[in-house]
């Protein structure tokens, strides 16, 4: 009977040893760390475990227009569009800002019309889950150089982490564009003429709206294109060399040149294009109409100015 419970209690012995091993390797498992090693305790591995609280936002994308035409005169809104990733989800990016700059400026440059617009307030459009877009506005003026244009924008979410990139870049398309002002709006009046009379110097101001130096060519019609008129009456008409330009104030009808019914250059008058804030460049042109015998009446015509690249 001794030897029996002897073996009975070893039997139980064990029994909680099997158990109690196993509850702890099933700890380890679940709430510690595991670990190996070699019969000599040569190496002994060991877990890692860390828990990240907060995820850096991430720009997945950058879209913009593959070229920008200007508005002559005005502003073009040029949007920046982009695609945001959070893993901590869409509502922890707290801000977003861009800049939109010529290849002949930088990032951190400061704002310049014709070289480099910020956006410190882009808007969200739309999100779900970790995903958002975001959209950078900027409203670029007439005079804004052409050529290579990029888009660089900054995301920061409500842990101050940050995140700006890739970037994108757009063309923005030559613009040659002009405008005329004369003291009748975009009418040059000689007012009341006699036959053999020849009037005084009529002024037509050349403003440049665009984002090129110009030159100005003027071909003039009087009824329709290339009749060989500078105005056409109510009794006859006048020819079209009888309209002459100049820009120099002084010089008579006789030594301006005179205008044909094809595009000519004015000599000597380049509209530079804009650089400071404020009113376009301009130059001036001065005219001189000669009546001829023996038209009457009312007489109208056209001058047609365009701009062209300067040389």
């Amino acid at each position: 009977m001794e030897r029996a419970g002897t073996a009975s209690s070893k039997r139980r012995l064990l029994l909680a040893l099997l158990v109690l091993v196993t509850a702890i390797a099933l700890y380890n498992a679940l709430f510690s760390y595991s670990y190996s090693f070699d019969p000599n305790y040569r190496n002994v591995s060991v877990d890692t475990k860390v828990n990240i609280t907060n995820a850096r936002p991430e720009i997945m994308a950058v879209q913009l227009p593959s070229s920008v035409t200007l508005n002559a005169g005005t502003t073009k809104l040029v949007y920046c569009n982009l695609t945001i990733r959070d893993w901590n989800g869409y509502d922890d990016i707290e801000n977003v800002t861009a800049v939109f700059y010529h290849s002949t400026s930088t990032a951190g440059a400061a704002d310049n019309n014709n070289t480099h617009y910020t956006n410190n307030s882009c808007t969200n459009v739309s999100s779900t889950g970790n995903y958002a877009n975001w959209t950078c506005g900027f409203f670029v003026l007439y005079h804004a150089l052409n050529g290579t244009w990029t888009c660089n924008a900054t995301v920061t979410d409500n842990s101050s982490a940050t995140d700006n990139t890739p970037d994108n870049t757009t063309t923005i398309d030559a613009l040659l564009a002009l405008n005329i002002s004369t003291p009748s709006l975009y009418t040059i009046d000689y007012g009341d003429l006699a036959v053999g009379d020849t009037s005084e110097n009529k002024t037509a101001i050349v403003k440049n709206i665009g984002n090129q130096n110009i030159n100005i060519s003027v071909k003039g019609y009087g009824a329709v294109d290339n009749d060989g008129l500078a105005l056409n009456c109510t009794v006859g008409n006048i020819s079209v060399d009888n309209e002459r330009f100049s820009t120099d104030p002084a010089v008579d009808w006789l030594t301006k040149t005179a205008l044909t019914s094809d595009f000519q250059t004015i000599d000597g008058l380049t509209v530079e294009m804009q650089t400071d804030p404020g009113a376009p460049p301009q130059n001036t042109t001065y005219w001189q109409l000669y009546v001829p015998p023996n038209p009457y009446g009312q007489c109208n015509g056209t001058i047609v100015f365009q701009a062209a690249t300067a040389t």
